[in-house]
């Protein structure tokens, strides 16, 4: 009872500032936006019958299903490489933590510096006989948007990743050598193995972590960027300042719907391991 009366602030906060919410969007993903009529399933099949949803959701997928494999296992190399380096690895964790702490406004200012039609990468491309090209404006734009995902959430990853290697014993990687293990079997029958609680939370956090990305796209971009790098986050941004509430809810909750699914069939299948 005691326990119950510690945790009954962070309950009702919950409950009053998200659950409550979030069921009023789920009771206006059946209405209509004027006169709040019940339309069923209206609101779902205008959503899917969108061409712009229908766009900004293939590119979210794209980006999530290219950036997460991608992050995750550059991140476990890193930090591999720095677990078995201690003396160096203090100046670099700061090091790659640094672009978490950098405000979004400047990372924006550093997209436009290198990435416009007259910036500096264009500038380093013609110096060397090549020819420039609108980053921002052309397909391009999405591969911008992966590399600054990977540049802010490596850090955070990697510190993640050496958690979850400090937490392994010296005894297990004892035993291994004894037993003649190389360094591509340990790392594979000892190291790896020991990881997958680190893996879980490590993959949740960095595919929540994907949405934040919309910050960055949105300051550099607009409300209307280049269609390779138009997110969901665009299409509710957009969908809310043209008071399309109907749509907005049900895709919402569709949205909330596919990432507690995942999330799901993520902890089966670490539960099943």
């Amino acid at each position: 009872m005691r326990g119950l009366l510690f945790i009954l602030p962070s309950l009702l906060g919950v409950g009053v500032f998200v659950l409550a919410p979030f069921l009023e969007v789920v009771r206006r993903s059946f209405t209509g936006a004027m006169n709040g009529a019940f339309v069923g399933l209206k609101n779902y099949a205008d959503v899917f019958s969108n061409g712009a949803f229908r766009l900004a959701a293939g590119n979210t997928l794209r980006f999530v299903a290219f950036c997460m494999p991608l992050l995750i296992s550059l991140s476990l190399l890193v930090a591999v490489i720095l677990y078995g380096n201690p003396r160096r690895a203090g100046f670099f964790k700061t090091t790659f933590l640094i672009p978490m702490a950098i405000p979004v406004a400047s990372i924006v200012l550093i997209w436009k510096a290198l990435f416009h039609a007259d910036g500096l990468v264009n500038s380093w491309i013609t110096a060397f006989g090549g020819q420039g090209t609108d980053w921002m404006q052309s397909s391009a734009a999405f591969w911008v948007l992966v590399g600054s995902y990977i540049w802010k959430n490596l850090g955070y990853d990697v510190i993640l990743w050496m958690a979850g290697l400090a937490n392994i014993s010296t005894d297990i990687y004892e035993a291994a050598a004894i037993d003649g293990a190389g360094a591509w079997t340990t790392f594979t029958r000892v190291t790896l193995p020991n990881l997958l609680p680190s893996l879980y939370t490590i993959t949740v956090l960095s595919f929540l972590n994907s949405f934040k990305v919309f910050r960055e796209a949105y300051l550099v971009a607009g409300d209307y960027p280049h269609s390779s790098m138009y997110l969901l986050q665009h299409l509710f941004s957009n969908w809310f300042r043209e008071l399309s509430m109907d749509k907005l809810a049900a895709a919402a909750v569709l949205v909330a719907a596919v990432i507690l699914l995942l999330i799901l069939l993520l902890r089966r299948a670490w539960e099943t391991e």
